[in-house]
């Protein structure tokens, strides 16, 4: 998410509100969720004028889609922050989650109801789809694709048509868990970006639970980099959004909105 750092609270309000669309509680009587401690390998630079919505390892190389209306792409870069290719979107559209699925890029946009499909390879468009909702995060479990829409609700489409093929609600010891935004599929689990805040929660895709949480307050102060925090707020907008996997390292990576910074990360339990 979305709209910058113009209204957050407006925008903030809208996502808990997204569509009418109800959250669909499984129970309440959830155990607190386990905190997730996580050490930092490496730092590497990350593209500052990229309002990030969603991110993805492949091939050895990052794929990152940004936001905000006129400045949307999609693009792929090396860790070392080389760009290797982009393609920026129309001005009317604001890119927002994207995911990898048998050579084939989706990219969702925010209120504009179209899902874009490329070639991995090459960023041709190969087709446009529609999408009923609000998007926000995407990813795959190698045969479905996963969206989130900014309430507590996931949803599994179907990649070839974008029908909803399943949906159900994210839950903790609170009850659902909205603002659901950047998605990462690793292991049979789900990670997810929580909107506006520094927490990531790893989700049970069979029942919805939230699993373990991980609190990432305070890690762009980590990156050895001139940074002024206060740049990087909820007020701002500039805040924590983006989760890729690296499974021949065992590695997640993430950043923000805006960030200078992106991180090589590994969970410890």
């Amino acid at each position: 998410m979305k709209l910058s750092h113009l209204l957050p609270c407006i925008v903030l309000f809208l996502a808990c509100n997204n569509n009418n669309q109800p959250d669909k509680i499984t129970g309440n009587n959830n155990p607190a969720p386990p905190m997730i401690n996580y050490s930092i390998v490496k730092v590497y630079p990350h593209d500052t004028s990229s309002y990030t919505e969603g991110l993805e390892w492949r091939n050895n190389s990052l794929y990152e889609s940004g936001g905000n209306y006129g400045s949307s792409k999609i693009y792929q870069t090396t860790l070392e922050g080389k760009t290797l290719q982009s393609l920026p979107l129309p001005k009317e559209f604001f890119g927002e989650g994207i995911t990898i699925l048998n050579n084939k890029i989706y990219q969702l946009t925010y209120r504009e109801h179209k899902v874009f499909v490329y070639d991995a390879a090459t960023f041709k468009k190969i087709k446009e789809m529609e999408w009923p909702y609000e998007g926000w995060g995407m990813t795959n479990n190698g045969k479905d694709l996963i969206i989130s829409t900014g309430s507590s609700v996931l949803y599994f489409v179907d990649p070839e048509n974008f029908k909803i093929l399943n949906q159900f609600s994210v839950t903790d010891n609170y009850g659902p868990v909205s603002n659901l935004n950047e998605l990462e599929y690793v292991d049979s689990v789900i990670y997810a970006n929580i909107y506006q805040t520094d927490y990531i929660v790893k989700i049970d895709p069979e029942t919805g639970s939230v699993l373990g949480k991980l609190d990432l307050s305070g890690i762009l102060a980590k990156s050895g980099m001139p940074v002024n925090i206060q740049n990087y707020t909820s007020t701002t907008g500039y805040v924590l959004n983006g989760i890729a996997y690296d499974s021949a390292k065992n590695s997640f990576f993430v950043t923000g909105k805006m960030w200078p910074a992106l991180f090589e990360i590994k969970l410890n339990n």
